[in-house]
Order: structure tokens, then C-alpha cells, then sequence
């Protein structure tokens, strides 16, 4: 994963790091541990000048495809956990810059309330953008949040 993001940001590309924990993972409190060991051994070696460059999806592996979805509250609280591991890494101002998307089935009904989160800056898509209404609800959706 890490050579993966090194190498996209020498060939200047803005890769999408994804982190998530399984079910198993979720359901023994380890959420948080995961999600710290997955997002420091993938920014590993990613210096200050590059770190806005990366953006961070936190994506609940229990969520992808199943139309489950981790409540507002939860994905709130991983992504603020996320934004405070970007400040111990590469300081506040940098941390605020870089953009942290939810990835664990953002759909329609869903999407105004995890976007009005605050450390929720905005959705890695999957099956919701392939029906174009659904498409446009999610955009209508982002933008209302700004």
C-alpha cells in the first residue's frame, strides 16, 4: 500500500488512501487501532510538501456493497481520529487541508447527514453513482453541505 502512494505522488497523482476495519474488527472495539496501523504504514515516508497531496477514504470493510452503513455518529468519530493522526504526522495546518472521504455505502439518504459532519469532507461513491438520479442526489447533497 505504501509504495503504492509513494510511487503516485513521484508521477504526481493524488492517491486515495483507504483504510478501513472489518466486522470482526469493529465488533472487538479495534476499530481505531486498525485504522491507526492501516493509515501510518500507508503515509509512512509521505513528507509535509506532499501530505495534501494524499487523500484519506476511511471505508468500514463491513460497508462495502452491503448496504450497511456505519451510523453518523461512527463515522464521525473515525474520521475526527483520522484528522488527529494527520496532526501528530504533519501538524494542524496540513491535517485541515487534507481531505478525508467516508467510502462505506454513501448513498442518497445517508449522504446530507455524513456530510454535514465535520470532519467528513465528502464520499468515495460505488454503486450510488451508477443510476444517474441517485448521482445527482448525491451531488445535490454535497453541495448543500458546503
Amino acid at each position: 500500500m505504501n509504495q503504492k502512494v509513494l510511487a503516485a505522488l513521484k508521477n504526481q497523482l493524488k492517491p486515495i488512501l483507504c483504510v478501513g476495519e472489518t466486522l470482526a474488527e469493529r465488533e472487538g472495539n479495534q476499530t481505531l487501532k486498525v485504522v491507526q496501523t492501516q493509515l501510518e504504514a500507508g503515509l509512512e515516508g509521505v513528507s509535509k510538501d506532499l501530505a495534501t497531496n494524499v487523500v484519506i477514504a476511511y471505508e468500514p470493510v463491513w460497508a462495502i456493497g452491503t448496504g450497511k452503513v456505519a451510523t453518523t455518529e461512527q463515522a464521525q468519530e473515525v474520521h475526527a481520529f483520522i484528522r488527529s493522526l494527520l496532526v501528530k504526522l504533519f501538524g494542524d495546518v496540513i491535517a485541515q487541508k487534507v481531505r478525508i472521504l467516508y467510502g462505506g455505502s454513501m448513498k442518497p439518504a445517508n449522504a446530507p447527514e455524513l456530510l454535514a459532519q465535520k470532519d467528513i469532507d465528502g464520499g468515495l461513491i460505488g454503486g450510488a453513482s451508477l443510476e444517474s438520479r441517485s448521482f445527482v442526489e448525491l451531488i445535490n447533497a454535497a453541495a448543500a453541505a458546503k
